[in-house]
């Protein structure tokens, strides 16, 4: 997979991206796992303009887990630490390009000034329609299914809903995704093959591309790799495929 992505093919309307690969990054050059997070950085930095060059709607990068609240303390309170320089830093720049930017998590587990600067982060760039960018921070997609369920079930009991009229699009309206498409395109750096609780039931006919580029290297052309990958496959959606 080499060269400049033609205007040949499908786009993907929505890629999802599980940035791996920062702390091995950095340990291959005897640093800090928190030089890999910042290198990790500018790869995002990187990829929102590619995505946006390229003309992807949406865009979901896969920022920070419910399960890495368990990383060492250190850790996590570095990555705290450039969540707070990227929201301080990117976000004048993301709203002059016109991205509009959304963070799905769990926010409780967020520091209060940090939550603010979401919140404020959300409603500047409100408007914009030149790229979706949702970040996934604190995010756990079984917690995200199960806080669905138990809305649905506290509806019926309540008598807003009937169990009968439960489908998986008046679910779907009650996930943290409700107003954005689900991906066409899954994509995971540093060679590992796990989705990693990310969005699982939205992955439901997702194509999942694999790399082995470690976040912190990762390019515009590695996104044009993926796109270019994803055109060759058959999309069926469980009926007869056309190749």
């Amino acid at each position: 997979m080499q060269g400049t992505l033609t205007t040949t093919g499908t786009l993907p309307q929505h890629v999802a991206i599980i940035m791996d690969g920062n702390g091995r990054w950095a340990k291959a050059r005897g640093l800090p796992r928190t030089a890999g997070h910042r290198k990790g950085i500018e790869a995002v930095r990187r990829t929102v303009e590619a995505a946006r060059e390229l003309g992807i709607p949406y865009l979901t990068m896969f920022g920070f887990s419910s399960e890495n609240w368990r990383r060492p303390e250190g850790e996590v309170f570095d990555l705290m630490q450039l969540l707070r320089f990227y929201l301080r830093s990117e976000i004048a720049e993301l709203h002059k390009n016109g991205v509009r930017l959304r963070v799905i998590g769990d926010r409780s587990r967020l520091s209060g000034d940090i939550v603010t600067m979401i919140q404020n982060a959300e409603e500047l760039t409100r408007g914009n329609g030149e790229l979706n960018l949702t970040i996934a921070l604190s995010y756990g997609a079984r917690q995200e299914i199960a806080n669905a369920a138990r809305q649905m079930v506290r509806d019926a009991l309540e008598g807003r809903l009937n169990p009968e009229d439960v489908t998986e699009e008046s679910f779907s309206g009650r996930l943290l995704t409700r107003d954005i498409p689900d991906p066409d395109l899954l994509l995971r750096t540093s060679g590992e093959q796990r989705i990693s609780n990310f969005l699982l039931w939205q992955l439901a006919y997702t194509e999942l591309v694999f790399v082995d580029t470690l976040w912190p290297d990762f390019t515009k052309r590695d996104l044009e790799d993926a796109i270019r990958e994803f055109n060759q496959r058959d999309r069926r959606y469980g009926a007869v495929g056309t190749r």
